[in-house]
């Protein structure tokens, strides 16, 4: 696979967080293949010496610009051939499921049987995740193989939202999708703000299209954020409401990362939801609103609250090198050291318990099961732990990522394609998301380190 290299357009200061969608395979149906160094050949990715903010190459590692020996483990990570092959077969089947209208389809729940791409109609959020897919392999609005793909997608989600009206209210007048049925009625919105995000990450050359994305993302923003309940939830869930919440809340992260203006009191609200998602005491998620299954209460709670660990951790590494702190522990006492005030310190240590414990518990073999079968929901699940994985640091990434890669290439239907066996059956939905599993660490350019931000 090609080295994906983008000159990131950012305001000063601001480097973002990825894709906030969820994926990995059931592991109850899966092999037990790794594609790891033994037997296989893999290609080795370098990343570039440009230091500079704005240019963050891939595999820059997730901390932007860290040299550190977990920073090196990212810049020469090894991806294997049969990874290269899989990849390349699923996007040449993606791009021949594109509609004529620029989007792609998931089909309604009420007929999951339906696996032709082109016998159902292209809804939002199903295009949003194939066009992140194509952004995450080496594809841009100016280059790659499917740039032409990429620009069809775009041109359909900007349209999309710009000929929804205000009193519209959802963006999408489709009903009964796949997509909404399991991930919620707002999932079009939310899933199209953080392509529009993603997209915005990369240098785009035409000013008026910028503005139009731009504008388009500030209304989705306005639009999510409406949606939002009183408990920090967001309303119309789906089968399984926690997944559409955390989805919701790593949108507006990401928004904000690329200089959106994005509510404080919506982001606390909704971090305070996802945290009271799981018990410390007991190291496990609550599953009411997860329909019952474990799997995905863990990644949406691990998924959201990976961005304030890594902040938690980064601040106390910082005060253990300026000498303030004898050690690195992400403690209440440590960060008050750090200079956090006491209430934001209490928090940052309950999203860094929450995230470790969290973490562990959602790579559990009877969690990673899922409902029991593949299904989208399960595929959406693991990319959200996996990007959580990602973030933290350390060399967990690098089995997790042997282990994904081959249970996906092993299940990978001979035509390229990816379906799921329950609830979100869609091959095009379902291989968007194994794309962005696979590729995942192409977009760990974007660094979770934490700069100072300038007021909106």
């Amino acid at each position: 696979m090609k080295i994906l290299i983008a000159k990131r357009n950012l305001p000063a200061g601001r480097l973002g967080v990825l894709l906030s969608v969820s994926a990995f395979a059931a592991a109850a149906l899966l092999a037990s293949t790794t594609i790891g160094k033994s037997g296989n050949e893999k290609k080795i990715v370098q990343s570039c010496n440009n230091t500079e903010l704005s240019h963050v190459c891939i595999m820059k590692t997730i901390f932007g610009l860290d040299t550190s020996q977990e920073g090196n483990s990212f810049s020469s990570f090894e991806t294997p051939e049969k990874v290269d092959a899989a990849i390349k077969k699923g996007l040449e089947w993606t791009a021949k499921a594109q509609s004529n209208d620029g989007g792609w389809g998931a089909g309604t729940h009420s007929r999951q049987d339906i696996l032709d791409p082109h016998a159902v109609s292209s809804d939002p959020a199903t295009t949003s995740m194939v066009a992140m897919s194509l952004l995450r392999t080496d594809n841009t609005l100016q280059k790659g193989e499917y740039s032409k793909n990429l620009k069809k997608a775009t041109e359909f989600l900007l349209k999309a939202t710009e000929d929804c009206p205000d009193n519209q209210p959802y963006l999408t007048t489709l009903t009964n999708t796949q997509p909404q049925i399991k991930l919620g009625r707002n999932i079009d919105v939310i899933l199209t703000a953080q392509f529009f995000t993603n997209i915005l990450r990369f240098d785009i050359t035409d000013a008026q299209l910028k503005k139009r994305i731009e504008k388009a993302l500030d209304k989705c923003v306005a639009r999510i954020q409406k949606g939002q309940d009183v408990d920090g939830s967001w309303k119309d869930g789906g089968w399984a409401p926690v997944l559409q919440s955390a989805l919701a809340n790593n949108a507006l992260e990401s928004a904000d990362d690329v200089g959106r203006q994005v509510d404080r009191d919506v982001m606390e609200k909704s971090r305070k939801y996802q945290n009271s998602n799981f018990d410390t005491k007991t190291n496990s998620a609550l599953t009411s609103k997860a329909a019952g299954v474990m799997l995905y209460g863990l990644s949406s709670t691990t998924r959201a609250s990976a961005k304030e660990s890594k902040r938690a951790q980064d601040l106390v590494d910082k005060a253990k090198q300026e000498g303030k702190i004898k050690d690195n522990k992400v403690t209440e006492e440590n960060l008050r050291a750090a200079g956090v005030a006491s209430p934001d310190a209490k928090e940052l240590v309950t999203a860094y318990s929450i995230n470790k414990s969290s973490q562990a518990q959602a790579l559990r073999e009877d969690v990673m099961s899922g409902f029991g079968n593949n299904g989208g929901e399960e595929f959406m699940s693991f990319l959200m732990t996996g990007e959580s994985i990602m973030m933290q640091g350390g060399n967990d990434w690098q089995k997790w990522y042997d282990m994904m890669s081959g249970k996906l290439v092993n299940i990978q239907n001979g035509d390229g394609s990816w379906n799921g066996h329950h609830c979100i059956t869609s091959p095009v939905f379902c291989t968007a998301t194994c794309l962005l599993i696979l590729s995942i660490h192409n977009d760990m350019q974007f660094s979770m380190q934490q700069h100072p931000k300038k007021n909106n």
